[in-house]
């Protein structure tokens, strides 16, 4: 027989069915799906005035319980486990969920009413009073202080000093930019070796200092050998080069249109 239900305005559907759990004394885990269907629908039928939005809530809910109502009448499904599939596990699972958040916002709630009666006074401490610090015994202070534990501290300053320092780029001097004239380079080593007719590429190297020069002089070295103006010969390995102008003679304005191609 079930239990005449009277009751007020609920915030939807699973509010009404966790009532009527709760009324009919009931475990949610195995709740009695004809009994409670009745009476959710009882209550419905009884519901005037309100918008379509909240009656098709209340509707989707009545047809689910009828659902779970109509397979609950059938042979029990078995999944592939052999287990069988209770109808009710998701509308359990889903009140469940329901009554966790409905008990969470009765916390949030409540707290928010004793927060209401806390009042705070604005801070009115006189400026000198809020200002004041306690003056610093520094024989207190300095009471335990030796010479060994002042040693030891200046130490571990020290040493941090230290692992702050590079070990690698501290030792590096400082670097300068090598400024070196392409055209001027190349047209100064070609005329050398033109005026001298012989000569090796060691004393090329040794007329000026500087890595770009002597990276120059091998370039021209190559320009010049490659444009059949000077031979190179090297008697044995690792001995040094001998240059030789085969060139011709040529005039010396001839030698200085050639040299400003470098330029």
């Amino acid at each position: 027989m079930g239990i005449p239900v009277k009751l007020e305005k609920f915030e939807g559907p699973l509010d009404l069915l966790l009532h009527l759990i709760e009324k009919n004394k009931v475990s949610i885990y195995d709740i009695p799906i004809v009994e409670i269907t009745d009476q959710y629908m009882e209550y419905i039928s009884h519901l005037s005035g309100e918008t379509l939005d909240v009656m098709s809530e209340f509707l989707v809910m009545a047809a689910t319980l009828l659902d779970i109502k109509s397979r609950m009448l059938l042979p029990p499904e078995v999944t592939e486990e052999g287990e069988e599939v209770d109808p009710r596990e998701e509308l359990v699972q889903k009140l469940l969920e329901y009554k966790l958040y409905k008990f969470m916002s009765y916390e949030l709630r409540d707290r928010m009413n004793d927060a209401s009666g806390h009042y705070f006074k604005e801070a009115s401490i006189p400026a000198e009073v809020a200002s004041y610090r306690e003056p610093v015994d520094v024989d207190e202070v300095l009471s335990d202080v030796t010479l060994e534990k002042l040693y030891a501290v200046f130490c571990d300053i020290m040493k941090r000093q230290e692992n702050r320092i590079d070990p690698v780029r501290s030792q590096f001097g400082r670097l300068e930019k090598e400024e070196v004239n392409l055209g001027e380079t190349m047209r100064f080593v070609g005329r050398y070796i033109f005026e001298k007719k012989n000569c090796s590429f060691f004393e090329v190297l040794s007329l000026r200092s500087g890595k770009q020069y002597k990276i120059v002089s091998f370039l021209t070295l190559l320009e010049l050998m490659k444009e059949g103006r000077v031979e190179v010969v090297q008697t044995e390995t690792f001995a040094d080069i001998s240059l030789s102008w085969v060139g011709g003679d040529p005039e010396e304005e001839e030698m200085d249109e050639f040299m400003a191609d470098y330029e």
